[in-house]
């Protein structure tokens, strides 16, 4: 798993942190990661997970409010957890990360919801996320 990867995911797991308790004053730390795994991640994964961590949290009604946007016949309060953290993090990167493709953006997040998510999470991020997407390509 390369360093972006991992920021990734650290980032993934820190929303979901955060929408359990609504407290990230610790979350920029990591503090679930065991010392020696987190001692073997260089700084640049740290500083990448941290910046989607703050992005994303800074920015998160403008982020739910897409998200709330491609749901169809579908309440915002019933999408799991990981899958609300995945969509967080990804749709940020497409709103405000340009530098960073949309295709990626999606990959990335259809991998992630495949590794940590329900069996048919990847779809439904996958699907979410491409219409934010096709909206964006249109709006910009």
């Amino acid at each position: 798993m390369g360093p972006r990867r991992r920021g990734r995911v650290l980032a993934v797991q820190a929303l979901y942190a955060w929408d359990l308790s609504r407290d990230a004053a610790e979350l920029p730390d990591f503090p679930w990661i065991e010392e020696a795994e987190a001692a073997a991640w260089d700084d640049q994964v740290r500083a990448f997970a941290r910046l989607l961590l703050a992005g994303t949290l800074e920015n998160i009604d403008a982020v739910d409010g897409e998200i709330r946007k491609k749901l169809e016949n579908w309440d915002f309060g019933r999408i799991s957890r990981v899958d609300l953290a995945v969509l967080r993090m990804s749709v940020y990167c497409l709103l405000f990360l340009e530098e960073i493709p949309a295709s990626v953006v999606i990959d990335e997040a259809v991998e992630i919801a495949r590794d940590f998510g329900t069996d048919d999470s990847y779809r439904f991020v996958n699907g979410v996320l491409d219409g934010i997407r096709k909206n964006i390509s249109k709006d910009g």
